[in-house]
Order: structure tokens, then sequence, then C-alpha cells
């Protein structure tokens, strides 16, 4: 864990975050203004700093400065009640390696000090002035090439595949990368949306200039607004300090909007406008300001069945559907599962410092039988859990969570043989299974469904387990379809 330094005349917020960091197994210590982290710096060192932007004896420019000169290795987070680019230009070209507003949130802090600690292991422990910050403003540096190297990792990290979907997918991304068209992405939760957006502009005219993504679904009404346009101070109870909008940081560059059937109507209004006009306001502002901003949004629904459920405002729609993407869920990309596993894999070893050579041939076919609900984010889970089990140089089946095997393997069953429900003969169970207790379950339960002709009621009643208890086990056991054809 990092020795970490707070700079900040508010005790409050110091004790704040010594709490929280420490909880979270960091070694923690505050200082109250500039004069004293300097004198505490002389003679000990901290690995991460957070320091407020505005301090009684200097400000946060001035002590960064200070701080990389006597400690150039040291990383900074500036905190700021002044949320604007100007801010951001002055402290990032200071050296800092990002910024957070207040009111603060401990979780992106810790978000923040977690980035850097995984960026300083990448590069053997190297400052991280001068790389990508995590909100979005790196277009901003007095370095031109700087944002481009960092796009080009970034891009890396992009997994094409080599099926006919993914084939599909790569060029439906090169031919609308270059042009100005809003795009919709559709997919199943998990299916690596906010991954192709950023694809897109990685590859677009506007790659040198900022990427926001934005999670729609995390927004409040209340705060939709705010956090989407801004806010001028008194906006409203509690805006203390102004604060720069998502599309004002985006300016120039691309903004992504996740899960946009969330917005509600009123910020869909607003929306509205700022597409027709590339203008916007800030809450409690007179003035507007003029944009520049390419929108993608993502949605697992499709827009114009919400707009016919009354969800989603038709006009927007028809703004945004310039052009569309469908994402594939992974099931459909069989040839892509091993390729995607490969990566996560590659991921795992490098956050946990293993050289885990691959999977052996019974994993590699429970992943291709298994149908990948949750896609491409319950797969990069999985592979990091069976990672840091695995004693071995390779993935086994042990580290693999047991209700996955499961699931694959009567898929499969289920696939090959035909189910009498009138039968008392249990579903045969395929020998590789070692757990005895799943099969004990499976075949006592299947024995009671069918003694009452799959009535669930009953069946939980005999089982002494509640409904809902019984539903979600037929579900892991892959007995719901047997259930609906009794």
């Amino acid at each position: 864990m990092s020795r970490v330094l707070i700079i900040d005349d508010d005790i409050d917020i110091c004790q704040l975050l010594d709490r929280f960091l420490s909880r979270k197994g960091h070694e923690v210590n505050f200082v109250t203004s500039g004069k004293k982290a300097l004198d505490y710096l002389k003679d000990s060192k901290a690995e991460i700093i957070i320091c407020d932007f505005r301090l009684p004896d200097t400000d946060g420019k001035e002590l960064l400065q200070k701080i990389k000169a006597m400690h150039p290795k040291t990383e900074v987070i500036i905190i700021t009640g002044y949320s604007d680019v100007k801010t951001a230009v002055e402290v990032i070209k200071a050296g800092a390696f990002d910024y957070v507003t207040k009111p603060l949130l401990p979780e992106e802090v810790l978000m923040l000090i977690r980035r850097i600690t995984e960026s300083k292991e990448e590069t053997g422990g190297k400052s991280l002035a001068g790389q990508e910050p995590v909100n979005g403003i790196s277009s901003l540096r007095a370095d031109g090439g700087s944002e481009r190297k960092m796009l080009s990792s970034r891009t890396k990290n992009y997994v094409v595949g080599i099926s006919k979907e993914a084939e599909k997918l790569q060029s439906q991304i090169e031919l609308v990368a270059p042009t100005n068209y809003s795009v919709i992405i559709y997919g199943e939760s998990g299916t690596g949306k906010e991954s192709v957006a950023y694809n897109i502009h990685a590859s677009s005219t506007r790659c040198d200039m900022p990427f926001i993504a934005v999670d729609c679904g995390s927004l409040t009404k209340e705060l939709a607004s705010s956090e989407l346009f801004g806010h001028e101070k008194g906006a409203f109870t509690g805006a203390l300090q102004s604060k720069v909008g998502q599309f004002e940081i985006a300016n120039g560059g691309t903004i992504f909007l996740d899960e946009i059937t969330n917005l509600t109507y009123d910020i869909q209004v607003s929306l509205l406008r700022v597409i027709q006009e590339r203008k916007i306001r800030r809450l409690g502002s007179a003035k507007e300001t003029n944009i520049d901003v390419r929108i993608i949004v993502a949605s697992n629904e499709k827009l114009n069945e919400a707009t016919l459920r009354g969800r989603f405002r038709e006009d927007l729609y028809h703004r945004f559907n310039e052009f569309s993407i469908d994402l594939p869920p992974l099931r459909e990309r069989n040839q892509d599962i091993m390729i995607f596993a490969d990566f996560f894999l590659s991921n795992a070893n490098t956050e946990l410092g293993k050289h885990i050579s691959g999977f052996i041939p019974e994993v590699e076919k429970v992943f291709l039988e298994y149908d990948w609900p949750g896609n491409l984010r319950e797969m990069n889970n999985v592979i990091k859990r069976a990672a840091l089990l695995a004693v071995k140089d390779i993935i086994t089946l042990e580290t693999l969570p047991q209700e996955l095997i499961f699931k694959a393997k009567f898929s499969l069953e289920d696939a090959r043989i035909a189910v009498d429900t009138s039968s008392q003969q249990p579903l045969k169970v395929i020998p590789e299974l070692k757990s005895a207790a799943l099969h004990a379950e499976y075949d006592k339960i299947l024995e009671v469904l069918r003694k009452v002709n799959f009535n669930k009621s009953k069946a939980a009643l005999l089982l002494n387990i509640d409904r809902k208890t019984l539903y979600n086990k037929m579900k892991t056991f892959n007995l719901i379809s047997h259930a609906n054809r009794s």
C-alpha cells in the first residue's frame, strides 16, 4: 500500500480521507498548510500527495512545483473547488497526476490512488507526469504528443477478434470513425460498448481531444443537469462552487453517454437543445458557451422501441440515429472467446505479478460451452478470480466457479439428450463433474419437481425452501426449460 500525505486547511476533509484511506490499508498523514507540508517532506517521503489547490499560505500550483523539485517521483492529486479547465491546465502542466473536485468522493480519490499504483508498476516506478489522467483532460497538456502516445497505448487494449461478427464490427467502426456522425451502440450489458465508443474516438480526427464517458444510469434527476452542463456557484442549495459540465470538458472531442434511456424527460429536452444549437448553458448562468462535441450513446434496448413506450423522445432518437452499431453478445462470437480469454489472462498476470501460460483443454471446453450471460465483463471477472486462485502456471477447472462448470456441462447435455419429463429417471450427469454435492442437489430437486408435476410452489414446500430460492436453483441447473415443457 502507499504512503499518502494530505495537504488541506479543511480539517474535516483531512480526517475524512485519513479514516477512509487508512481503512483501505494506506499509511496516511495530513498537514494544514503549504509550509507544514514542505517541512514534513524535508525529513519524510510520501509516494502520493493529495493537495488542496487553495491554501492559506500558497496555491496548489506553486506548492506542486516545490514538491516536484524535492521529490520528482512523488505523484500529486490536486483538490479544487474551482473546477474549470484553466485550473486543470495549470496543475497538469505543473506536473500533477490528476485533479478531483469538491465535494470530495473518497471512492474517486481511492480510484486515482489505485491508478497511480498500477501505472507505477507498469513503468517501473517512473514519474507519471505527462501520462493519461482519469478525468479526461489529457489533451489540454502543453506536450501535444503525449495524448497520441496515450491513445496508442489504450487502443492496444481493444481486442478485435477473428469471427465474422468481429470483422463486421471493425468495418463499421472504420467506416463511421472519420465522420462526425452521432452513433448509437446497442448491446447487452458487458459487451464492451464503451470500448467500441473509445475506439471510434481514437480512430477519428478528434483523437487528440478529450474522450469523456458518462454513465447516465448513475445520474439522479437532480444531478444530471449539473453533471452534463455544469453549474454556477449558488445555482442551487449545496452549489458552493462553480462546476464545469462534462460537455464543456469534452469540447472538441467526444462524449459517450451510456444507458441513455435513463435520462429524464427534462434532461432529454435540454440535450436536444444542445445538439441543435451546439451551445450549453450552466445552471444559474445567463451565458451560453459554444461547443463542438461528437456524441456517441449506448443502450441495451432499442431506442425506437423506447420511444413507442414513451420512455425516450422521438426527436432526440432521430438526432442520435445517424449511424448505429449492434454489438453481438459473447455467446454469438464463439471464435473470439479464447482470444478474449487470453487477453484477460494477460491483464490478470500483469495485475497479480504472475506468469500463467494459459488454460487446460477442459477449461477451454467449458468456456466454449458456457453462454456467458454477463458477456465480456463476466469473463474478465471469472479469469481474474481464476488467476488469483491458480497455484500452477496454468488455469485449471478447480479455479473456476462450480456454477459456471455446471451450467456449461448441463447446457451441452440438455442439447444432446431428449428429456422425458414423465420419466422417473434423472438426467445423466457428465462424469467429469467432481462436485457430488451439486449432483445430489440437482437430482433431489428434479425428483421432487417431477413428483409434483413441476409445480414450483409445491416443490418449494417439500424441499423446505422458499419459491424464489427454488427458482434460482432451477435456473442454475438449467431446469427452467424442462418445467416449461412439462
